[in-house]
């Protein structure tokens, strides 16, 4: 299963910006968005024309026009599909941040989620929203690992978390993104419940490679970037990952958005 996780920064506009056409020649297995910014109609127009066509969608679509919104694209029919993250009291629901799709991939079915963390703003109730929606998401990671099942997370989580994942870690220091409180959640994940960074166990040390880079500037020319675009298996799963890489584009001028896409080749039964 080559699997590609893109936060395409509103898919109308990475349509325009020949993004489509990169993750066509990518060939996905299963492909998740993020920040999809559209309609259930206008991902499909989007979408029209290219591989992905007829492919089944499972999309969240965000309450807020034009904001957030994620998918998982595969090329056949998911057994199931759940939207929530499940925070007690459904705060989340409807928010275009969270949509798994278990996915039948040759003998294994595979709990694929596409999720998409805001950013958050230091000492502000934006920043305590970040955080519930870290704390839903560790309830969700630990469901997976006490029925160990193969499932993966993928997404814009927007969280550094060493500094390996971030060029300017010093400056950033007491900012959101990386906060010590947010990195402690990944601590968890990581330490706790045995969930795998697979694209960073798979490169090895930093610092990067990145997977955000600001529009503004010379970020993406000096390569001052951040790493907040992620693949986190459980472990089951994690063992079956072989390759990992980051489709950095070539030239500022051939950027379709501020992120790059993460491809994860599993090897399955």
């Amino acid at each position: 299963m080559l699997l590609v996780s893109a936060n395409v920064n509103g898919i109308r506009a990475a349509v325009r910006r020949g993004g489509l056409a990169w993750l066509e020649a990518a060939a996905p297995d299963v492909l998740t968005l993020q920040e999809v910014r559209a309609s259930d109609a206008e991902l499909r127009a989007a979408l029209a024309g290219s591989v992905f066509e007829g492919w089944h969608v499972a999309h969240s679509v965000s309450g807020a026009k034009g904001r957030a919104g994620v998918a998982v694209l595969s090329r056949t029919e998911p057994v199931a599909v759940r939207e929530s993250v499940g925070m007690p009291g459904g705060e989340f629901d409807g928010a275009g941040r969270w949509v798994e799709a278990d996915v039948v991939v040759g003998e294994s079915v595979v709990t694929v989620a596409s999720a998409y963390v805001h950013t958050g703003e230091a000492g502000t109730p934006r920043q305590d929203e970040k955080m519930r929606f870290l704390s839903a998401m560790t309830q969700r990671l630990r469901e997976w690992t006490d029925d160990g099942r193969h499932a993966v997370v993928t997404g814009d989580l927007n969280v550094a978390h060493t500094a390996d994942d971030l060029k300017n870690w010093k400056g950033n220091r007491g900012k959101a993104g990386f906060l010590p409180e947010e990195r402690a959640v990944f601590d968890t994940w990581f330490d706790g419940l045995g969930v795998v960074d697979v694209h960073r166990r798979l490169h090895g040390p930093g610092p990067g490679p990145y997977t955000w880079w600001s529009w503004r500037g010379q970020a993406f020319d000096n390569d001052s970037g951040w790493r907040i675009d992620y693949h986190l298996a459980s472990a089951p799963l994690a063992q079956r990952a072989v390759r990992a890489e980051v489709g950095r584009a070539p030239s500022y001028a051939e950027r379709w958005s501020d992120h790059a896409p993460v491809s994860v080749q599993y090897d399955l039964p």
